[in-house]
């Protein structure tokens, strides 16, 4: 394609774009076309951004909890589980899992982020044990647990229905699920990176499953590995089409792949101006999600601070004990504290302000941080803002 042609071609997706008209297949194909210009693509992005919006960055005060590195599969990218007898195989008691309830109440944390491995000598009991004993003794912090592929396995162990699976955990405590489990849906590149686990009709099902007994969810995308623009863009629309029935997914976050100690090591990571292409053309596709997360422990700071202004709204949290991404390589920090993620919001033009799981403002009592209420919901904020 010749310069005025690819030119007048992008025209026609601002067009489309600034008038609120959805992008195509063959659009967001268009916009990874390395001579079209990443610049142009980011500012785009961004004008939907701050549409949607505003000026803000959103983070959170939260922790990561991850039970269990044993797991039954053996995802090629995954460098986080274990086998029953490794040495480096682990299984947290309960007096370990109350402990970080107790750690991330000290340090007033409104969320724990819950997943792990597939232990198949933990019975379904051992899983929902963990959310009722945590909701029992630290009852203000969210529970957000267990991925799609763990409801899967669930569904697997009790011979139940992911409804039913769902409804259970929910009155256990859960309070939302996140995204994780997605990969990339198209099947030639779901096989060959974890053809046993939850399929992507599974994935979409359970997700479908928790918008309708009304648990919202986050949606993820591992780019970067074996994958084509055209497996991304294909994610990106199936992701589109459950929201256009369900309007359950909160946010959407990207997820760079860390090939290190991984069956895929001999892969490079994707590189910066991938991941900046990347969260730009996805705040384009997904119009409707609110929410665009650039997550810093797997971009790095940098990346996620200048995502900020290429599509992302949120840089995600002070994120404790995150032990997945950084056993495949993840070199940034595994702790960053609030005074720091705000002067990084601010450092990118950036207006900060703290969230909960499901998007409503914190309020912090001024003269103890532990103590927090949730307040209005940010996205009103940011509609009328935005009007």
């Amino acid at each position: 394609m010749q310069a005025n042609e690819r030119d007048a071609r992008f025209r026609e997706i601002r067009d489309k774009v600034e008038s609120e008209q959805r992008l195509s297949m063959e659009d967001g194909l268009f916009l990874y076309e390395p001579e079209v210009s990443i610049q142009q693509v980011g500012e785009l992005a961004n004008f939907v951004r701050e549409r949607k919006n505003g000026n803000v960055g959103y983070y959170n005060i939260n922790t990561h909890l991850n039970p269990t590195n044993v797991c039954v599969y053996r995802c090629r990218f995954c460098a986080f589980r274990k086998d029953l007898r490794d040495e480096n195989g682990y299984a947290m008691s309960d007096e370990q899992i109350l402990h970080r309830g107790a750690e991330a109440t000290a340090n007033g944390c409104t969320e724990m982020h819950i997943v792990g491995g597939l232990h198949h000598q933990r019975k379904y009991e051992w899983y929902r044990d963990i959310i009722s004993m945590l909701k029992e003794n630290y009852p203000k912090i969210h529970l957000k647990a267990w991925t799609a592929v763990e409801i899967d396995w669930f569904r697997f162990q009790t011979k139940k229905s992911f409804e039913w699976v769902l409804d259970d955990m929910r009155s256990a405590g859960l309070g939302s699920m996140p995204g994780g489990g997605a990969e990339i849906f198209h099947p030639e590149v779901r096989d060959q990176l974890c053809e046993h686990k939850a399929n992507t009709p599974a994935w979409l099902e359970i997700h479908r499953t928790a918008h309708q007994i009304g648990l919202k969810t986050n949606c993820t995308m591992l780019y970067g590995h074996v994958e084509k623009a055209y497996h991304r863009i294909d994610h990106l629309m199936r992701l589109r089409e459950l929201q256009d029935k369900t309007n359950g997914f909160q946010v959407f976050i990207p997820l760079a792949f860390h090939p290190d100690n991984t069956k895929l090591s001999d892969l490079k990571k994707p590189s910066g101006l991938m991941d900046l292409r990347t969260m730009a053309i996805s705040r384009l596709m997904l119009d409707n999600i609110q929410h665009i997360k650039a997550y810093w422990i797997m971009l790095g700071i940098e990346t996620a601070q200048t995502a900020l202004a290429y599509g992302a709204d949120d840089i995600d949290g002070t994120v404790r004990h995150e032990l997945i991404y950084h056993d495949a390589g993840a070199k940034t920090p595994e702790f960053m504290s609030v005074d720091q993620i705000k002067d990084l919001i601010r450092e990118a033009g950036r207006d900060p302000i703290e969230r909960d799981t499901t998007y409503n403002r914190v309020i912090r009592d001024e003269n103890d941080f532990t103590v927090w209420q949730s307040g209005e919901s940010v996205d009103a904020d940011a509609q009328l803002a935005g009007a």
